[in-house]
């Protein structure tokens, strides 16, 4: 198939706002602290050879990712470096975590007692997942003797240990005293092993909001997510740390074609928008099967054409999605329109709370047939 570009929605990244991000979360953090920065979910819906790449250009050479498969696509697109699998991987496939040189999280005792059963060539590369609070995944820090059998199976390398903090984001006070626990907890956990004589690897804890609200922790390495990209998770956040960051994602797509319609007619789906008066409407080729979220149809959200903001009315159908520009002069077929970017009303921290949800998954549902450049 040939190259098509920028012929109907695509993003835009400033791999220069990722250098800064990345920067300004070095300043925060301690010297000898490392980044392993988090590209799941295709980097947040940016890309994850696009942004990988960068990463290894400006030296990052550890990353997180949370399926075998990711770690695999970043393997074949020659990224250098540490990559932790973050989550489960099936029993059959541990062979291809190794292939690939890949890290697997041991997420309880029985994971890596099973693990350790699977006949490979050297010992597996693992960090070990904690559980302090959150009861996702990870052995249980109260499970002591679970914990050292793990560091004693014979086929298991330990490169680290880590935990994940559950209310980070929060200054609630109750929030902090749960979260200080959690971190109590985990360096009690890892101090009890190693006094008896067992290597935790490199530890880890904080994730974005964890680097933000907890910097004064000292470990070995912080996984920043959606900070890195150069967003909060939800608009208002207040965070104890206060760097510059700035949004690495710009989505953009195309006016297809421009139209009268006069008082008393409908735009769309439903019949659920009705002029009020003579309007001039221009449809915009992304939707919902894009990842553009479809309730934020008549909700007033606005987009960017023209440097002039116009309001989406209407339902927002699967490709497609209708735009009021009747006050906007000379709109006209194959003009960009900006969905997401740095201004304020289109910025993703506006679009998540319009749609009720957080900028994290605002980003990641962002589709594959998105193009990224």
């Amino acid at each position: 198939m040939e190259e098509i570009q920028k012929d109907r929605a695509w993003i835009e990244l400033n791999m220069d706002n990722l250098e800064h991000n990345i920067n300004q979360i070095k300043k925060v953090i301690p010297k000898e602290c490392e980044i392993m920065a988090v590209v799941k979910a295709n980097a947040y819906g940016h890309g994850i050879v696009q942004i990988s790449k960068k990463l290894n250009e400006i030296g990052i050479d550890n990353f997180a990712v949370a399926t075998l498969s990711e770690g695999i696509i970043l393997r074949e697109n020659n990224i250098k470096g540490n990559i932790l699998i973050l989550g489960y991987t099936d029993i059959d496939d541990i062979k291809y975590v190794q292939k690939y040189d890949l890290i697997q999280t041991i997420i309880d005792y029985d994971y890596a007692e099973k693990i350790n059963n699977v006949k490979l060539e050297k010992k597996l590369k693992v960090h070990v997942k904690i559980n302090t609070g959150m009861n996702r995944i990870g052995e249980s820090y109260t499970n002591i003797g679970k914990l050292i059998k793990i560091y004693q199976m014979d086929n298991l390398e330990i490169l680290g240990t880590f935990t994940h903090l559950c209310s980070s984001d929060s200054l609630d006070e109750s929030d902090i005293e749960f979260t200080k626990k959690q971190i109590e907890n985990f360096y009690k956990c890892t101090e009890n092993i190693k006094s008896l004589g067992y290597d935790n690897g490199k530890i880890h804890i904080q994730a974005s909001y964890g680097i933000l609200n907890y910097p004064e922790l000292k470990c070995d390495y912080v996984r920043p997510g959606i900070i890195m990209y150069g967003a909060f998770s939800l608009k208002n956040d207040k965070t104890k740390l206060n760097i510059d960051l700035k949004p690495v994602l710009s989505l953009k797509a195309r006016v297809t074609s421009v139209k009268q319609i006069d008082a008393g007619q409908t735009v769309s789906y439903g019949r659920t928008f009705k002029a009020n008066k003579t309007m001039k409407i221009a449809t915009v080729s992304i939707g919902y099967a894009d990842g553009y979220p479809r309730n934020l149809s008549n909700k007033q959200a606005e987009v960017l054409v023209n440097n002039e903001y116009a309001t989406i009315i209407g339902r927002i159908c699967m490709d497609q999605l209708v735009i009021d520009v009747t006050n906007i002069t000379n709109v006209k077929q194959g003009d960009i329109v900006t969905l997401i970017g740095d201004e304020p009303e289109i910025s993703v921290e506006n679009i998540a709370e319009l749609s009720g949800t957080i900028t994290n998954e605002i980003l990641c549902r962002i589709g594959a047939r998105i193009e990224r450049f």
